[in-house]
Parts: structure tokens; C-alpha cells; sequence
């Protein structure tokens, strides 16, 4: 079976249960799995019982997608995601997206739980991701490409929204705060950075690193889809005031600020 057949088979496994054509794919990261209860649910799925869909190891992360209505707009949403420190290839990382594309989504909306290497950032601040570099070591195009996914060499001079980030800038500022922009690094993980590592990502040109997001946003662009990524800033990466970080200490910071990445979302949402 190819990866199309194996997208259009999860696609008919979901319409049989739920007909509709989401306008919004959305991705929930670490500790940043509440927006799921403002969802107006039409349909859930869980993985394990998703044909196609890996298990969510992650003890932060439901590991069910949900389906329904959220400020007007229809959205499909993956509360929790797949990493590839878990163990999982590339491809089946970005499997849900794929599906979320064929089901009929344009718009993808992904967010994590990050580092902050910028040090005018402080935890709790939530950061618009303007660009990204890739230090995973893999990539989801890898392999034989199928053209009804997408293109064999697909253009990454814009893989975040301009539209759409001006739309988030907005979103902050009537939800009466200020969001960071910067450049987001996706390490493989699981192991938190070194100081070393953190001066030298600092160095190439990095505002925060995490473990997730890119692979999922290089196939969502991959299938024509414009993206925003919204970073919640749970722990500072500064080698010369390096403290150390915790699973605890990372999803309260996750939690405190998780408000202000809703805020921003639906915000979004209803401009959209």
C-alpha cells in the first residue's frame, strides 16, 4: 500500500463518522492540550483506534483527534503529537497532517512547548515562529515522492504565513499583551541541550528550540497548506545562567501561559 493509499484509507475511516471539510488543522503540543475543551466536538478518534495513526507516548499528550466547530470555523485537531525521539520515522510523524490536507483543511495551526535561547525572552512568553531551521536530521520528504501529496522540490521561502502572522500579531495585541517572533530550531531530542549546544544555536541565528513542529510544517507546506506556529516559552536557554529543567517545571510554565497561545488561535480563527 502507498502513503496516498494509506491517507485516503484513514480519510474514509474519519468520513464515515464525520462528513465534513475542516477549515483548520490544528496541533496541540506539550502541556497545551486545554484549547480541545472549547472545541464544540462532532467527532473524536482516538490513535489507537485510528487506521494508520502511531500511539502518543508522551505523558502530556491525549493522543485523540477532535473533531468539530471552534469560533465558527470547522477544525480537526491533534491533541498531542508524535516526535521523532519516540522512535517514530519522519513519515509517520507527519501522517496526521497529510490526513488533515486530503480531509480538506487549507490552514494549518501548530504549537509547542519551547526553549528560549533569545535572552530579551523570559518564560511564559509566547513566540510567533517566523522561520525555522532543521537540526532533526531527517525530513518527511525523504524517499519517492507521490505528486498527488505534493511536489518533488517544494518552496520553503515562506513555510510561515505572513498573512497569518500578522493576523497573531493582532490577536495579542487586542488580547492585550505582546507576542515574541523569532526563529524556531527543531532538535531530535529527548535530552535537553547542553550549554555548549545552546551558544552554538543561539549562535546560527535561533530565538527558541524544541524537539517537534518542523517535519509536521515541511509536509504541511509540502501539500500546499499556509502555516502559523505559535511557541510557548516553558524554560530559558542562556549557558551563562543555565538552571536546571524539569518535565514539572516546563508543563506548569506550559500552563500558565497556554491563555495567551488560545487567545492568539482563536483570534485567528475568526479572521480566518
Amino acid at each position: 500500500m502507498t502513503e496516498y493509499d494509506r491517507i485516503m484509507e484513514t480519510v474514509s475511516a474519519i468520513r464515515a463518522r464525520w462528513n465534513e471539510k475542516p477549515d483548520v488543522g490544528i496541533v496541540l503540543g506539550t502541556g497545551l492540550g486545554a484549547l480541545a475543551d472549547l472545541i464544540q466536538v462532532e467527532a473524536v478518534f482516538p490513535y489507537e483506534e485510528t487506521p494508520n495513526f502511531v500511539r502518543s507516548t508522551v505523558e502530556s499528550h491525549a493522543g485523540r483527534l477532535i473533531c468539530g466547530l471552534l469560533d465558527g470555523k470547522r477544525v480537526v485537531a491533534m491533541q498531542g503529537r508524535f516526535h521523532y525521539y519516540e522512535g517514530y520515522e519522519a513519515r509517520e510523524i507527519v501522517f496526521p497532517i497529510r490526513v488533515m490536507r486530503a480531509l480538506g483543511a487549507e490552514t494549518l495551526v501548530v504549537s509547542n512547548a519551547c526553549g528560549g535561547l533569545n535572552p530579551q525572552f523570559r518564560a511564559g512568553d509566547v513566540m510567533l515562529i517566523e522561520d525555522h531551521i532543521n537540526l532533526q536530521g531527517v525530513n518527511p520528504l525523504i524517499g519517492a515522492n507521490d505528486d498527488r501529496i505534493g511536489p518533488r522540490f517544494p518552496d520553503m521561502s515562506e513555510p510561515y504565513s505572513k498573512e497569518l502572522l500578522a493576523k497573531a500579531r493582532r490577536a495579542a495585541i487586542d488580547s492585550g499583551f505582546h507576542a515574541q517572533q523569532g526563529v524556531y530550531v527543531s532538535v531530535a531530542g529527548p535530552n535537553l541541550e547542553t550549554r555548549a549546544e545552546y551558544r552554538f544555536l543561539r549562535a546560527i541565528g535561533a530565538d527558541a528550540v524544541g524537539m517537534s513542529t518542523v517535519p509536521e510544517v515541511i509536509a504541511a507546506v509540502h501539500a500546499g497548506m499556509k502555516v502559523l506556529g505559535v511557541s510557548v516559552v516553558t524554560d530559558m536557554g542562556l549557558p551563562d545562567a543555565l538552571e536546571p529543567a524539569t518535565l514539572e517545571k516546563i508543563l506548569a510554565n506550559a500552563a500558565a501561559a497556554e491563555p495567551k497561545m488560545i487567545a492568539i488561535i482563536r483570534g485567528v480563527l475568526r479572521e480566518i
